[in-house]
């Protein structure tokens, strides 16, 4: 879990990174560069270190992961345009955990234990009282929530079919593999849109943060996570992200936060800690300990 837990940190870093990008930069280029230099970037580290051993990854899961993860870029980025940060990650981040249980028990009957509900609940209803816990207008736009649904689903398809490639390939070939695809998938809204930023000294800064560090790196860790646990479980310590990403603006951006959402903050450590131990325990009990 420890390795997922970081990628979620990286991840949650992204935000407050692109509140200093260039004002020419959009979400949609955003989110392709990360997966264009991430994906250039994990492939030349594979092909460095030689475990590009690509014969034993099935086309169809191979491809189902990269597609999933290129739908879950722009469509995220989408419904947060259209109705609000809060609801678009409440709504995409709170409704992947329960997709990829729910996935993983109907495709491969691995029904979640009821200690993964529990602590799922308590870090979805943490972050509820996170983005909720402020004076802000809420804007609900329907087809702003289905976008971010459709991005929930395409983070947790990618949980899924990504975590069946890494029962039988190294972690390292897997993101590689998928990454590279899906940024060639992406590559034409840098062609076609404006990312002009990217020259720019800090736009270049920028782009080597997010595809290299943030996306390169933080997908390799939760790669390297996902392989020694559930996906349901991983999905559910990515919720780790929104937390970081609101620590981060009280520090770095000044942003301030209520009583309760500092008690949304606590309730998802409670969770993520909750499910830590149930993991642990249930590791004992498999050694016989």
């Amino acid at each position: 879990m420890l390795y997922i837990l970081i990628a979620a940190i990286l991840w949650g870093t992204t935000g407050t990174v692109q509140t200093v990008a260039p004002d020419a930069a959009t979400p949609l280029t955003i989110g392709a560069v990360r997966m264009v230099g991430g994906g250039a970037s994990l492939f030349l580290l594979a092909l460095i270190r030689r475990k590009l051993h690509i014969r034993h990854m099935p086309i169809k899961y191979t491809m189902i992961s990269a597609v999933s993860i290129s739908i879950f870029q722009p469509v995220f980025f989408s419904s947060v345009a259209i109705t609000g940060v809060a609801v678009g990650t409440v709504v995409a981040l709170g409704s992947a955990p329960v997709m990829a249980g729910l996935m993983e028990w109907i495709l491969w009957k691995r029904a979640p234990v009821r200690e993964w509900w529990i602590s799922t609940f308590m870090a979805i209803t943490g972050c509820l009282m996170l983005f909720f816990a402020n004076d802000a207008e809420i804007s609900v736009e329907p087809i702003g929530i289905l976008l971010a649904l459709v991005a929930g689903f395409g983070f947790s398809i990618y949980i899924i079919f990504s975590k069946e490639l890494l029962l039988y390939n190294d972690s390292e070939t897997v993101v590689a593999v998928i990454f590279s695809i899906s940024g060639l998938l992406l590559l034409p809204l840098l062609l076609f849109g404006d990312a002009s930023w990217i020259l720019e000294p800090k736009g270049f800064g920028i782009s080597i943060y997010l595809g290299v560090i943030a996306t390169a790196g933080a997908y390799l860790f939760f790669a390297s996570g996902l392989k020694l646990t559930t996906a349901s479980t991983a999905v559910t310590v990515t919720l780790a992200e929104p937390m970081t990403a609101a620590l981060l603006g009280v520090f770095f951006v000044g942003e301030t936060l209520t009583l309760i959402a500092w008690a949304g903050i606590g309730l998802i450590i409670l969770g993520l800690a909750s499910l830590s131990f149930t993991n642990k325990m249930n590791h004992k009990m498999k050694e016989g300990v």
